[in-house]
């Protein structure tokens, strides 16, 4: 080997301190590039959302009775608002609409962000 060829490893002490000054370019521009993990990792998570008319209690001996044309009574009034469950957790109240030949939900109220946590 030659005296004059180039030493293939290098000792270099690199500064990781990032208030430091003396950061490599290269590192300092890799850093301002990758932005801190925030609510883009958990943007593609499933949920099931679901909408709840209203609910009732019955007896195993009723529930075998039920068949094509029963009516199950529920606990709420036709006209009241209809609970939007996200994980089956109340995160809204809404109301039945039609969009194109399609059932949907028109939210009237969003439970505040507080009442979710608390709920949770």
């Amino acid at each position: 080997m030659a005296d004059d060829a180039p030493n293939p490893v290098v000792n270099e002490t690199i500064d990781t301190d990032p208030d430091s000054t003396e950061w490599p370019a290269d590192m300092q521009n890799q850093a301002m590039a990758q932005p801190e993990p925030g609510l883009d990792m958990i943007l593609d998570i499933s949920l099931t959302v679901s909408a709840r008319l209203g609910s009732t209690k019955m007896l195993i001996r009723d529930l075998l009775q039920l068949g094509h044309g029963s009516i199950v009574e529920l606990d709420k009034l036709a006209g009241e608002p209809l609970e939007v469950l996200v994980n089956d957790k109340m995160i809204a109240r809404g109301e039945v609409v039609v969009v194109n030949e399609k059932f949907g939900v028109r939210l009237t109220e969003v439970v505040s962000a507080m009442e979710r946590v608390q709920r949770m």
